[in-house]
């Protein structure tokens, strides 16, 4: 019942402002000289993407995980492990977004940063670059397990560069070189301090329809580690005043800590799981 009641609250976001992104679906090459429109949603799958939310607008975004397909009946195919991340984005300036967040993934409350350094340019600069910060507080770690555990010993930080290109007005892709440092590992083998490479592309089906995949390079992974890199795929649908993306993706974390250090999934076994990012602009 609460799953049903959590799915007609998301319904009349559906029915409003109908006309203003829809009416931008094909505005989506050059703008004032510059390449717009490599991506449409803030994230690819898992990772940020180029995208920035504009001057003194709001966005809203709802972020739900299930649990893993693998169990089938036995969890209702995921529904009964759910996880859900609200994000709060609001844009500063063109080039400037502050974030908060909370996820029910270790309950996380994150705080971002995401500003943009380089624009792609038609017969100019390639690329776009944009640069993404955050702070992270795992509010989930118990001091009864860990009687020596500190505030600090909650703390998260990452620092990536999102370096995407729009090849043709179908295609886009993005490379995210990424540091992130967790004050409490899980594993006494695995550093503190970790490294990652993201990959990632969008590739538009229709007007309204792209078919979107990630994928994350551990550079320096624990040899006993249990854990994945993570690798995603789903669909974009843009409809009235927001973006809906389904995904499919091993990690059920969903800030960059968690699916890059902690994806537990596994294709090859069907441990995947089903989930989606609802975006709300205002």
């Amino acid at each position: 019942m609460k799953y049903l009641k959590y799915i007609l609250c998301l319904i009349p976001l559906s029915l409003f402002s109908q006309n203003d992104l829809l009416n931008e679906i094909d505005i989506d090459t050059e703008s004032n000289g510059y390449t717009i429109a490599a991506f449409k949603g803030l994230k690819i799958v898992n990772f940020e993407s180029t995208k920035l939310v504009a001057k003194k607008e709001f966005t809203f975004i709802v972020s739900h995980r299930f649990g893993s397909l693998e169990n089938g009946f036995d969890n209702f195919f995921g529904l009964d492990e759910a996880v859900t991340r609200l994000n709060f984005v609001y844009g500063i300036s063109d080039g400037i977004n502050i974030g908060v967040s909370r996820s029910s993934f270790q309950k996380i409350y994150e705080a971002s940063l995401k500003y943009r350094l380089l624009r792609q340019q038609e017969n100019g600069f390639p690329f776009t670059i944009v640069g993404f910060n955050e702070v992270l507080i795992n509010t989930a770690l118990d001091k009864i397990d860990l009687p020596l555990l500190e505030f600090k010993h909650r703390l998260s930080y990452v620092a990536q560069l999102l370096i995407s290109r729009k090849v043709s007005p179908n295609f886009s892709f993005e490379l995210a070189p990424t540091f992130f440092h967790d004050n409490f590992v899980l594993l006494d083998e695995q550093d503190n301090s970790q490294f990652a490479l993201g990959l990632g592309g969008r590739y538009k089906l229709g007007k309204r329809w792209s078919i979107n995949a990630d994928y994350g390079w551990h550079m320096n992974r624990a040899d006993n580690s249990p854990f994945k890199n993570p690798f995603s795929i789903g669909f974009d649908l843009e409809t009235g005043g927001h973006v809906f993306q389904m995904h499919f993706s091993n990690a059920q974390g969903m800030n960059t800590n968690t699916y890059l250090g902690q994806a537990s999934g596994d294709w090859g076994e069907g441990d995947i799981y089903f989930g989606f990012n609802l975006s709300r602009r205002f």
